[in-house]
């Protein structure tokens, strides 16, 4: 476990226990105890909690895991997801992708394709990827083969995306062939949900602009709601998840979407 997972892991235990003891945290994690003072003097630093005698505590702020801390969750599942998702899309198709960790596997492996990697003869791009995602427009902005478009907007500090009016202004003048939306809870009912109105907000619009529609979410994200609705289960296409939960998948196939298990 590199220090990254290490630190997302002694975040998730805080936000589950509400304090961390040293001793037991390195028990958890099969590490020192000087290993985790460590991490949690780092962690504190960063303002992620408050160092206590022999632990730590959460901060004041609303307690979520940034995006780099997430990470280690599910990851090779995610990865699957990624790598299933991105095989969905064609040379010289307008794709758009939000932000999270899921999708941050699904742009990862756009851009690690091969035969997008192959130059054609034409000067165009392989792709064109239209994200709201800070994140994922750094990590491609240097491959040369996918022409990169952000949107404006003020930045989540959690998920890194590029949230109101601004973001809005962007999307509003474009079409996508295809959207990869990253989702916190996907209902057969309600459909595709986030726990954030602003980043609901800004998803609907890549979903609206988007000829195909592709929700990409781990098994726990299926059968369970979220606070703000990004869009209506009818307007979903496409499914793609983990094959953890077969039965959940089953009925997302029977509201007519095309579920990949990956």
């Amino acid at each position: 476990m590199n220090r990254y997972e290490r630190h997302g892991e002694l975040l998730r235990l805080l936000a589950e226990q509400r304090q961390l003891d040293v001793e037991s945290a390195a028990k958890d994690l099969d590490v020192s105890a000087a290993t985790i003072r460590r991490d949690l003097d780092q962690l504190a630093e960063q303002g992620l909690l408050i160092r206590t005698r022999g632990g730590a505590m959460p901060n004041d702020v609303t307690y979520d895991l940034p995006l780099r801390y997430r990470y280690a969750r599910d990851s090779v599942e995610k990865e699957r997801i990624g790598r299933a998702a991105a095989a969905l899309a064609t040379r010289g198709m307008v794709v758009g992708i939000n932000g999270g960790t899921t999708t941050t596997e699904v742009a990862r492996a756009l851009a690690a394709r091969p035969d997008l990697l192959e130059r054609e003869p034409s000067d165009g791009p392989a792709l064109t990827l239209v994200t709201n995602a800070l994140n994922i427009g750094h990590e491609l902005a240097v491959r040369t083969h996918i022409k990169v478009v952000t949107t404006g907007g003020v930045a989540m500090a959690q998920s890194y995306e590029l949230v109101g009016p601004l973001a809005g202004l962007i999307l509003k003048e474009i079409r996508l062939d295809i959207a990869f939306i990253g989702v916190d809870a996907l209902d057969p009912e309600r459909g595709a949900s986030a726990r954030s109105e602003h980043e609901a907000s800004i998803n609907a619009l890549l979903a609206e602009q988007a000829d195909r529609l592709v929700v990409v979410a781990d098994s726990s994200k299926l059968g369970i709601q979220a606070f703000a609705r990004i869009c209506p289960p009818q307007a979903i296409d496409t499914v793609v998840t983990d094959d953890r939960s077969p039965e959940k998948a089953k009925v997302f196939e029977e509201r007519g979407m095309t579920v990949i298990q990956a």
